[in-house]
Parts: C-alpha cells; sequence; structure tokens
C-alpha cells in the first residue's frame, strides 16, 4: 500500500474527525512505512466547520466584527481559500454557545452571518460555502437576508428585522438589493439535515427545543414559520416549506433558497468537490472512512456513502472504520452500488455506550491496527 486517504466523520461526543486522523496518521507507518496519507477531516456545517477546512486545505482564517444573536458586537471567523472562495459556519456569528444561559428562539438573529457573508463578497469572493448547524436561532434566516439586502416591511410600510417571534408581521419582502450585491456570487448551504421548513419535523419541533424553547414556545415558532412560507409563496412565487432541509438551523435553509436563490447540498458533497477529492483518489491504494453509526442513514447522503461513492467510480477500495452498526444495514452493506468492501466496527466488548466512549481511542486503534495487520498480510509475497 503506496498510498491511502483517511475521510471520517466523528464519532459524536468521543472522537472528532481530527483526533481520528491523528490516530491513522500515527499507526500508518508501523506497518506501511512510506505509505502516503492524505488526511481530510470532516465537519457537517456546525461549530468546527471552518476549523475542518483550514486543516484540510489551508488557507487564511479572517476575523470580522459582526453582530451576534443579540446585536450584540462579537468578533467572528471565516476561511478565505484561494480562488476566491470562503468558507463560513453560521454558528460563529448565531451558534448555541454564544447565548448559554439566555436561549430565546423568539428573539435571536442570523443577522452577523450576513455580515460575515457581506464582508467575504466585498473583499472578492464569488464563492461562499455556508455551513448550517448549531444554530440558536429561528428566524428563517431574514436576520441574515436583511444584511445581504434583502428589505422586509410590515403592513404599515415600515421596515424592520424579523426575528423567530414576529415573522407573521412581514407584509413585504423586496430582493432587489441583495440580488445586484450577490449578482456573480455562488453561494452554497451545507446541510445534512432533511427536515421541512414546520410541522411535526420541522425546525421548531425537532431543535426549538434545544434552543431554550418550552412546548409553548415552540408551537408559537412553528406558525411563525408557517407564516414566513405563506409570505415567502405569495410575494415571492416561490415555496420552500417541502424543501430537504428547508428547516435547517431554524428554517436558515428555506430562507437561504427562497431570499439568496442559494443551494442546499449535503455537506459531505461540500467536501469532497472543495477538496478536489475525484483527483486525489487518482493512485489511491485504500480508502478509510466512518462515523459513530452505521445504518440506514449513512447510505444515503452521509459520509461514508458519498466517499463510498465516489470512490467506487475510480474502483478504488472503501473501508469503513465505524461505532455501532445497525442490523439493518447489513444487506445494504453488500450491495455492489453502494462501494463499501468492508466495515469493521470498533466496539471489543459488549457493554453499554456510556461506559464504552471512555475506551473509543483506544478501541479505534486497536481496530485499525488490525486492518492494518490483515492488509499487510494480504499483500503478495517478494
Amino acid at each position: 500500500m503506496k498510498k491511502c486517504i483517511i475521510i471520517s466523520d466523528s464519532f459524536k461526543g468521543t472522537l472528532s474527525s481530527s483526533e481520528i486522523c491523528e490516530i491513522v496518521e500515527e499507526r500508518l507507518p508501523h506497518y506501511f512505512p512510506g505509505c502516503s496519507l492524505i488526511k481530510i477531516p470532516v465537519a457537517d456545517g456546525g461549530e468546527g466547520t471552518v476549523a475542518c477546512f483550514h486543516e484540510a486545505c489551508g488557507g487564511e482564517l479572517i476575523s470580522v466584527p459582526v453582530s451576534g444573536p443579540y446585536h450584540e458586537e462579537i468578533t467572528a471567523s471565516y476561511l478565505q481559500l484561494p480562488g476566491g472562495q470562503a468558507v463560513i459556519e453560521m454558528a460563529s456569528a448565531a451558534g448555541l454557545p454564544q447565548v448559554e444561559g439566555r436561549k430565546d428562539p423568539c428573539k435571536t438573529s442570523t443577522y452577523g452571518v450576513g455580515q460575515m457573508i457581506r464582508h467575504a463578497v466585498e473583499h472578492g469572493n464569488r464563492k461562499i460555502l455556508l455551513g448550517l448547524g448549531g444554530s440558536c436561532t429561528n428566524d428563517g434566516g431574514c436576520g441574515c437576508a436583511a444584511a445581504l439586502g434583502v428589505k422586509f416591511t410590515r403592513a404599515d410600510g415600515s421596515s424592520f428585522i424579523p426575528v423567530g417571534g414576529n415573522l407573521d408581521q412581514i407584509a413585504g419582502i423586496g430582493l432587489q438589493e441583495a440580488q445586484q450585491f450577490l449578482r456573480n456570487v455562488s453561494l452554497s448551504a451545507m446541510c445534512d439535515i432533511d427536515n421541512p421548513l414546520y410541522g411535526p419535523t420541522g425546525a421548531a419541533y425537532v431543535f426549538a427545543p434545544q434552543k431554550g424553547a418550552d412546548e409553548q414556545m415552540t408551537a408559537f415558532l412553528d406558525q411563525q414559520l408557517i407564516a414566513l412560507s405563506h409570505t415567502i409563496e405569495t410575494q415571492l412565487g416561490c415555496s420552500v416549506a417541502a424543501i430537504p432541509g428547508a428547516g435547517a438551523a431554524g428554517g436558515f435553509g428555506a430562507g437561504m433558497v427562497a431570499f439568496l436563490g442559494a443551494e442546499l447540498q449535503p455537506g459531505i458533497e461540500a467536501v469532497l468537490e472543495l477538496v478536489n477529492f475525484d483527483s486525489l483518489l487518482a493512485d489511491c491504494d485504500m480508502v478509510f472512512t466512518g462515523e459513530g453509526r452505521l445504518d440506514t442513514q449513512s447510505i444515503r447522503g452521509k459520509v461514508i456513502s458519498g466517499v463510498a461513492k465516489h470512490a467506487k467510480q475510480q474502483n478504488v477500495p472503501v473501508i469503513a472504520i465505524v461505532g455501532g452498526v445497525m442490523p439493518d444495514v447489513e444487506e445494504l452493506c453488500d450491495d455492489p452500488s453502494v462501494g463499501l468492501s468492508a466495515v469493521f466496527s470498533i466496539n471489543r466488548q459488549a457493554i453499554d455506550f456510556e461506559q464504552s466512549r471512555f475506551f473509543s481511542r483506544e478501541n479505534y486503534t486497536y481496530t485499525f491496527n488490525s486492518i492494518l495487520r490483515l492488509i499487510r498480510a494480504a499483500q503478495p509475497k517478494g
């Protein structure tokens, strides 16, 4: 084995993607000295997205003073890459850690996220990748849109910046200024969930409780998102409520599409495109991937399926190293169209996750060592 790639999702609550890359980098030379290793840490669009892309692609971190969730001044950073590309994570300007002890999704705003996008565009970036995740907001992306020039007006004609608790006050939406500002800009959002904008599986009912909403506020926020959806449909002539990912980040997914003309794409596809994964696969002998739990979702648009799909096109074998393996994926793993060569679980003992998680690094290292020994034993002699 002369060249391999490690591109694994994190094992939530136990191992970060970067830590997994470190383990592979440390153990590989013991079994295959001189083997070239390409490390690609992966994030899901939430907190840590910029750090992962910085580690994988280099670039320069740009710090910008912006408005925080309650319009207080904070400093947020985005990643400037060569070729006029920027990576922004909304969590840096509107994330849960910034409202610890004062959560209120009726009042928090994504305005600062829009300020970051504006700064990146004004400094020559024409391709913006925005990570949706880890938000403390439920404003449907209206704050971000307002910072980029979208005009929201009430029935009396007065302009305002909507938040989660007054989306039903929007009577008019003006896109002209924002469209002019973004006319030559490609805007994409990393989105790894497929929740609609509202309803039982929408932004409010699924995610608002972790942002501080009680049962009554959750129902109220859902009604606000319904009102926003109807206003978008009547004012802009587009229906975004049922778009997979519309409910991401408090409805930010819907707002990205409706107000800014953005594209929602699976996070792994954005990562693979940005790092030129298909080119990296040239002359590659093996790809190692994985995540905390292999289930049917893993085969539909997540890290493992995205990596395997691309590797299969170039006949590069893929080994998935995972935490747990759910029983309903066995047939899928055997499906040649999926592209997985083998799956290994790091769990060595039948113990509860609350105990096993403390041994995740040790268990991953043990499993990876075993895989490398197996590959080495299968190499042609001489």
